[in-house]
């Protein structure tokens, strides 16, 4: 059983590092950014999110982890995001950092402030929805280039009044929606929920969670951009996420091609 001052612990001794999620673009393969993942390696081996996640959220321990999240993200890719600044990389941030200056705060620690702004994509769960005093800052850091993805959305109505409150520019579709997409339920209920609202809006979508050609194909063909799942890529540490956005910085058609004089 993890306690809070387990994960303490865990922050002072350096257990803690990330890995990183590839999304693609589900048109043609292409790599276009990435979701920042926390692992903790304690006692020999990695605890999952879910075991620390949610206790961390409940103390200031939320905020120190995420900011040691932005501090590894900023060390182990700042330079190659800032050379890439087609690509984005999404954060998750819980409910303690945003309001009372937690946002404004990071970005001056890390570096954030003026160089790698338009890159970020800040993910916030329903549950993770601040007060009055934090959905200003969100809005106020959004004027200044950063975006804001909701995430694990299920499109109920809970989801929608959220997206009706905030400003949010990317909806990341859970993976319990996405896993819906079976041979005897190809075109799911929700894939029409989806369309009214993107009618209805400018967001963005992600879908989570993605593992078959045939999930990819049903979100082709309903005009969703951008996916992540064990289709494209497990989770990878930065070295190997730089290889494969660098073989995926091409459209699938044209690395499927010979090369040729």
């Amino acid at each position: 059983m993890v306690t809070a001052a387990d994960i303490q612990a865990g922050l002072e001794r350096n257990e803690f590092f990330l890995e990183y999620q590839p999304v693609v673009s589900v048109a043609d393969g292409r790599c276009v950014g990435c979701e920042a993942l926390l692992r903790w390696r304690r006692l020999g081996r990695v605890v999952g999110p879910q075991e620390f996640i949610p206790l961390a959220e409940e103390t200031a321990l939320g905020g120190l982890l995420t900011y040691h999240t932005i501090e590894t993200v900023a060390r182990e890719l700042g330079p190659w995001l800032l050379a890439r600044p087609h690509l984005f990389i999404g954060i998750n941030i819980p409910p303690a950092l945003l309001g009372r200056g937690g946002i404004e705060y990071a970005a001056q620690k890390t570096g954030y402030d003026q160089t790698l702004r338009n890159q970020l994509v800040l993910e916030v769960t329903e549950r993770g929805i601040p007060d009055g005093i934090g959905m200003n800052e969100m809005e106020e850091a959004a004027r200044s280039g950063v975006r804001f993805a909701l995430d694990d959305v299920m499109l109920d109505s809970a989801n929608l009044a959220v997206l009706s409150r905030c400003k949010f520019h990317i909806v990341k579709i859970d993976r319990r929606l996405v896993a819906d997409i079976r041979p005897d339920q190809p075109r799911p209920e929700w894939l029409a929920g989806l369309a009214a609202l993107l009618a209805a809006t400018d967001l963005q979508v992600i879908a989570e969670g993605v593992e078959t050609p045939a999930q990819a194909q049903v979100l082709r063909e309903a005009g969703i951009p951008m996916a992540q799942g064990f289709l494209y890529s497990r989770p990878l540490p930065a070295r190997a996420l730089q290889a494969f956005q660098a073989w995926h910085e091409t459209p699938a058609a044209e690395r499927a091609r010979p090369p040729g004089p």
